[in-house]
């Protein structure tokens, strides 16, 4: 896998309350690449932060219809990847690559 590659599989970390909280377990959370695989994931963020990576879980969230001004919509769909830190490995999602 290219090193151009990594940057379109890790698309931005996911700050929101139930992420923050994945970081007591040592868990970081990113938005990927629809296409992405475990494996892939897995290269990528050993890659790019320089970390150890233990275990990868993903989801697809499906887009919701919305209505705005009595105008249909869909919200776009994304994948999500929890990644497991090993001990002693840590990534600060404030700060860019």
């Amino acid at each position: 896998m290219t090193s151009l590659r990594n940057y379109d599989v890790i698309q931005s970390p996911v700050i929101t309350e139930k992420a923050t909280l994945g970081s007591e377990n040592n868990q970081v959370t990113f938005k990927v690449a629809i296409d992405a695989t475990k494996p892939e994931i897995k290269k990528a963020v050993e890659a790019l932060f320089d970390v150890k990576v233990t275990k990868v879980n993903t989801l697809r969230q499906e887009g919701k219809i919305k209505r705005f001004r009595g105008v249909k919509g869909k919200r776009a769909e994304y994948k999500k990847a929890m990644v497991t830190l090993a001990e002693g490995n840590s990534i600060d999602v404030t700060t860019g690559v």
